[in-house]
């Protein structure tokens, strides 16, 4: 029997719960649908960076994060068996008021997973599991997804979030564009293990003919994920046994130190890009629209925030009543943001640049986009598409008046904010530090889309992007 939903988003990875959750509360009837039986239970994607906290923060789920969760320690160089001396994996950053949260934080990805989707369902969303599309037709009525059981289903718009070997990508025919980091195969494995802190990230040198070991301590659980690499054309063995062999011949370790094998799997690092983002009413998003090497932690908080970016614009249409072509500029946003997401992974996996301030997000924007208006005579250094900061006006912390699926309207100094009806919040009062005086409105993903000394122009953008 045919199933009719708004918006049907395949794949529950954090790309597809985190679209579900955007979804629901803006209240479009969403259906995640997933082909495996469960969740995903490996660690892979383990470091939330700050921007994507912040994003967690406006959909509710940030004290959970914070409580499955922790800093990442600091890294311990072994030679010979014997500690050689610290390692800081990122450069320090001190909490400010425009951005509060300085630092990745670690979680599993399992357990984000876990976080995203109780989250969902407290919003009255579902995942479907064991529902592997096999066939996708569209027309101007919508999306018709067929599955290998059970019945179909319609939905006037589809995203594809079923990560990097995209099933409904390659139903559309989206090719594609990337190149292979590192030949090397890279095993990746969840395991208890004795003998080793829980204070550092223990990395082990590679040693003749071998590559690297590195054993680092999962926040919030008894876990530990080993990362080690292997000599180009080497399949590794993903058995508890295989396993202890790594550690028993690259550290100091007995075999038997690893007591249980939790998940396990191999990839070889690449970077590629779809050509495109976007095919008539189906989407892409997540690793379904780019594939990053897991060095520097960009490809899961790259893939949250196309979430982010899509569902506004998905509410706007779908309930708000704005032109569907807001949502042409998905691809025309996030898609530029993805490829310098990209190359930055790419250079940290290759040793080029540090993990720092660009690995943080919070300097992407949206400067050239279609959606971007600045109006005043003489701007400061916060523009219109940048991220708008946190602070406080009249005693308002701005990230709690952002958070929501609303607009906002700050009106800062001696600027005047027109009446704009019910549907955008209006914050009066002096300018904090990061802003100067005038109009900020700030979109539902907490983006500036327009500015302005006065109000000129701020009703006809609003009628073209905005909820009035």
């Amino acid at each position: 029997m045919s199933r009719d939903t708004d918006v049907l988003v395949v794949g529950a990875g954090p790309t597809g719960l985190a679209l579900g959750i955007d979804l629901a509360r803006r209240g479009v009837a969403a259906l995640v649908v997933e082909r495996a039986e469960a969740l995903f239970p490996g660690s892979r994607g383990k470091g939330i960076q700050p921007r994507t906290m912040e994003v967690f923060d406006d959909l509710g789920v940030l004290d959970a994060i914070r409580a499955a969760g922790g800093t990442y320690p600091v890294g311990m160089i072994w030679q010979d068996g014997k500690r050689a001396g610290e390692h800081r994996m990122f450069d320090a950053a001190e909490p400010t008021e425009e951005a509060p949260y300085n630092e990745p934080w670690m979680v599993p990805q399992w357990r984000t997973q876990q976080v995203l989707r109780a989250r969902l369902e407290e919003l009255g969303g579902e995942v479907a599991f064991g529902r592997e599309v096999v066939g996708l037709t569209q027309d101007e009525a919508g999306v018709h997804a067929e599955f290998a059981s059970g019945g179909a289903v319609t939905a006037r718009y589809a995203v594809a979030a079923d990560g990097g070997r995209s099933t409904v990508r390659r139903l559309l025919g989206i090719g594609m564009t990337g190149e292979t980091v590192d030949p090397h195969p890279t095993l990746v494995a969840d395991v208890r293990i004795s003998g080793l802190d829980r204070e550092n990230w223990h990395v082990f040198p590679p040693g003749e003919g071998d590559g690297f070991l590195a054993i680092c301590p999962l926040a919030g659980t008894e876990d530990f994920q080993l990362v080690a690499q292997f000599p180009e054309g080497t399949t590794p063995d993903l058995s508890l046994e295989g396993i202890r062999k790594v550690v028993a011949a690259r550290t100091h370790l007995a075999p038997e130190s690893v007591t249980e094998l939790r998940w396990a799997s191999d990839f070889r690092p690449r970077a590629a890009l779809a050509d495109r983002f976007r095919s008539g009413r189906v989407f892409l998003a997540g690793d379904a629209a780019h594939v990053h090497s897991p060095a520097g932690g960009q490809g899961l908080n790259t893939s949250v925030q196309d979430a982010y970016n899509l569902g506004w614009k998905l509410g706007a249409v779908l309930r708000d009543g704005a032109d569907a072509a807001l949502l042409d500029s998905y691809e025309e946003e996030r898609r530029p943001v993805a490829a310098e997401m990209l190359g930055l992974s790419t250079r940290v996996h290759r040793g080029e640049t540090r993990r720092g301030g660009a690995t943080r997000q919070l300097g992407l924007g949206y400067r050239e986009s279609p959606l971007t208006r600045e109006t005043r005579t003489a701007p400061g250094a916060l523009r219109a598409g940048d991220r708008a900061p946190d602070g406080t006006v009249a005693g308002v912390r701005l990230f709690d008046a952002f958070r929501g699926p609303h607009w906002t309207l700050l009106a800062l100094g001696d600027a005047q904010a027109p009446d704009l009806g019910a549907r955008i919040r209006v914050v009066r009062g002096p300018a904090p530090g990061a802003y100067g005086p005038g109009l900020y409105l700030v979109r539902p993903d907490g983006y500036v889309g327009w500015t302005g000394d006065t109000a000129a122009g701020l009703p006809e953008y609003l009628a073209r992007f905005g909820p009035c």
